[in-house]
């Protein structure tokens, strides 16, 4: 078979052509729009290139949003050029358009060119979000979605010499933080120039269709700032826009009109822009381009996927997709009810995630329930904690483990109105997760931030049998309820026997209770969630070496099973593994909790303790929790 070839970038960066521009001549002259036209032609080319090498090694990524923005970030480096009065940053709100800060690294020598070729690799240094301090060249972490502008707001305050300047995106700003920003850059008349793309495109869809009113133009004229709408694709016009922002002082925002991903088949004007271009669309860009058809295809077709092979014993080869599942759950609970009834009793709502949490399923079959709410996640949740106001009223709310961190102050106010709300935030803890660390979802245990008189409720199943077991169990019960998956999928987990499914038959989810997957005497593991199916094959492999270690599953993770702490504590050593932060996980807690009771096993815990490494598979051994190194921390604790 053959191997791709990537130590040369086949798309020479060298043929890049400086450009000075001046904004008081804000007409391009015949030679200058040439040289643009070239330079953005060979951007995108690199642009569609490595990041089609994501979807060939299967680690995902984005292309469309990198690919739009190329001509304003052309225009962007022939400013910095010609003069210092520019902070030459192209600071992103938008961390998924991460290709251009690779791009960008390249053209600066900071990465050799061939190194883009290994796009969101696991130890590539090349994530799915830019990190500062890991890739050389890349100069600021763009954290979430809408997270940048604020922080752009102090780095104009520290330099107000400088013009500043971020790139943003219609659905960037949809999210509320942008609203604050915007004020504050107003009040203060910081020299903040937006250029946002703004394409009509996000994850789910259209905003000018699930998001009626939405308005960029009209939503910052509002806050003040002086706005200006331009067709991103006409760089005449473009730069005329450009010129007239950073030659007046204050926050401007140049819009850019333009469909996603103009000029690539297969993906123009489509929400499957805003992923990575597939393979085929790939060679079929450069084909139409008139490159010759091995310079992509010998590189495309020649990439496969990187696992991380291993036989789990303890668990089914066949996976299910808990996140999904969780919607398929939910489903089962609205069938029956009529539908009369179910549009009275749930509100189910998105944050434009619907396919990647399981929401798309209630869509398409309980549209009646269903609310499209953007990239709102602050406002969506308290919309679902509003209509669970009434007792009898049920909210459902779902986003990403990582973005419940923003939502923590929105969770008090819905837990001080006795708000009925189910929350669902999916790729929870590291696993399978090539965006990175900006979007590891590790500190799920902020949500239990209630005193101890009003009580919420953390689910984190094990399989997709016990994801159903659960959310039709806890699906009526009152007060704000949270249920965690991961990105990846999981296997299913066996009962001692080697064959049975340990969730399905009789099995009962009780809230509370812990579950008790094999007795031992020398000492016990307590995990849950993804990390179950990995610390059941250690203590199996424990147990075949004559190690008597029992399991625990631990379904609710803040509620205290008096009865299986006691076993388990007076045990010879406890051991909690989880994918969670390590400083704010069960483990930090657990602890605790055995003293309170004077019970004093050794006592050890494994979770989450560094950024992540990239890639899929690779960041669970990345962060030692592979059941290797369960083993190795089962032993250490049973000397």
């Amino acid at each position: 078979m053959a191997t791709a070839n990537l130590s040369h970038f086949p798309i020479d960066l060298k043929r890049y052509k400086k450009l000075v521009l001046d904004p008081t001549q804000p007409q391009l002259t015949a030679d200058q729009k040439a040289t643009l036209q070239h330079n953005i032609q060979l951007f995108r080319d690199a642009i569609v290139l490595f990041t089609a090498t994501g979807a060939a090694r299967g680690v995902s990524g984005h292309t469309g949003g990198a690919y739009d923005t190329v001509p304003e970030v052309c225009l962007l480096l022939s400013l910095f050029e010609g003069s210092e009065r520019y902070l030459p940053i192209i600071f992103d709100e938008a961390g998924h358009r991460v290709a251009t800060q690779y791009l960008l690294a390249a053209l600066e020598g900071a990465i050799p060119p061939e190194h883009l070729l290994h796009y969101r690799e696991a130890n590539s240094k090349l994530p799915g979000h830019p990190e500062l301090g890991l890739t050389p060249g890349v100069k600021f972490s763009s954290g979430r979605l809408g997270h940048m502008w604020p922080l752009v707001n102090g780095v104009a305050l520290a330099n107000r010499d400088k013009t500043v300047f971020c790139l943003g995106s219609d659905g960037s700003q949809q999210e509320g933080n942008d609203a604050e920003a915007a004020r504050l850059a107003v009040a203060q008349n910081l020299n903040v120039k937006l250029l946002i793309d703004d394409n009509d495109v996000t994850i789910a869809g259209h905003p000018s269709k699930y998001l009626n009113g939405y308005d960029l133009a009209r939503t910052l004229e509002g806050h003040g700032l002086r706005v200006y709408v331009t067709q991103g694709e006409d760089i005449d016009a473009l730069w005329g826009a450009l010129a007239a922002a950073v030659t007046q002082d204050g926050p401007v925002a140049v819009i850019c009109k333009r469909v996603m991903a103009p000029g690539v088949p297969d993906i123009e004007e489509s929400t499957h822009g805003h992923d990575v271009i597939p393979v085929k669309s790939a060679i079929k860009y450069f084909e139409a381009r008139g490159y010759p058809p091995n310079v992509a295809g010998d590189i495309l077709l020649n990439i496969k996927p990187a696992g991380v092979p291993y036989l789990y014993i303890g668990s089914t080869k066949e996976v299910g997709a808990n996140r999904v599942v969780f919607g398929e759950a939910v489903n089962l609970v609205l069938d029956k009810l009529s539908r009369e009834e179910a549009a009275k009793k749930v509100m189910v709502i998105d944050s434009d995630l619907e396919g990647s949490t399981g929401l798309k399923v209630i869509h398409q079959k309980h549209p009646e329930v269903f609310v499209s709410g953007g990239i709102m996640e602050r406002s969506n949740f308290s919309a679902a904690a509003g209509f669970g106001f009434d007792a009898n009223k049920f909210g459902v709310f779902s986003t990403f483990s990582a973005f419940l961190e923003m939502i923590v102050s929105e969770v008090t106010m819905a837990r001080l109105n006795n708000c009925n709300v189910l929350c669902h935030f999916s790729h929870a803890g590291v696993d399978e997760m090539a965006d990175n660390t900006c979007h590891f979802g590790v500190n799920n245990f902020f949500a239990d931030n209630g005193l101890s008189d009003v009580h919420s409720w953390l689910y984190f199943p094990a399989d997709a049998l016990q994801m159903v077991a659960i959310v039709q169990r806890v699906f009526f019960e009152r007060g704000i309820r949270f249920v965690f998956s991961t990105r990846s999928k999981v296997p299913y987990i066996l009962k001692e026997d080697g064959k049975s499914r340990y969730f399905e038959g009789d099995y009962e989810f009780v809230p509370g209770k812990d579950e008790t997957i094999v007795d031992g005497k020398a000492g016990y593991v307590v995990s849950f969630g993804e990390m179950l199916y990995r610390s059941w094959d250690a203590v199996l492999r424990c147990r075949q070496e004559g190690l008597d270690v029992g399991l625990i599953n631990k379904p609710t993770l803040n509620v205290v099973d008096e009865r299986t702490i006691r076993k388990i504590g007076s045990s010879p050593f406890v051991l909690v593994v989880e994918t969670l932060n390590q400083k704010t996980g069960l483990g930090s807690k657990f602890g605790t909790w055995l003293l309170e009771r004077q019970l004093t096993p050794k006592y050890g815990y494994m979770g989450t303790t560094k950024e992540g490494c990239g890639g899929l598979a690779e960041q669970i051994p990345f962060q030692n929790l592979d059941p290797q190194s369960i083993i190795l921390k089962i032993k250490q604790l049973s000397q």
